[in-house]
């Protein structure tokens, strides 16, 4: 057993992965040019382009060196923890409805403020 893992164990991680493959949840889904929204309707879209889709779950601290834990993934689902510099953090479940669609529900502290809400991410095209 990697020291890694023994910590992650003796932390009672047993079930997390470190970010290294895509995550089951995301196989389906490309990289690319990406639309992120409150709505579900797509209004006030901001356009991101992505290299890799996990990227999304620390939306809150983009641009921001995050480490990230996988707590769960499942087939359409793939739950991310994060810690970011300064005591930030966050938890995002992110739901596949189609390749081209995913709905994330993000929680955590932004500069010491709590933060909690849903976006919808479509893909429309490649970077």
């Amino acid at each position: 057993m990697s020291s890694l893992t023994a910590r992650l164990v003796c932390l009672g991680f047993a079930g997390a992965v470190l970010v290294a493959a895509a995550p089951l949840a995301l196989r389906t889904v490309e990289p690319g040019q990406w639309q992120v929204s409150r709505s579900a309707t797509g209004q006030g879209a901001v356009p991101v382009c992505l290299r890799d889709i996990v990227t999304l779950a620390q939306y809150e601290h983009r641009g921001e060196a995050c480490t990230r834990v996988i707590l769960s993934d499942k087939p359409t689902e793939l739950l991310v923890h994060y810690t970011c510099p300064a005591g930030d953090f966050g938890r995002t479940k992110m739901t596949v409805l189609t390749p081209r669609s995913l709905r994330l529900e993000t929680q955590g502290i932004h500069r010491g403020e709590p933060f909690f809400y849903q976006l919808h991410a479509r893909r429309i095209g490649d970077c």
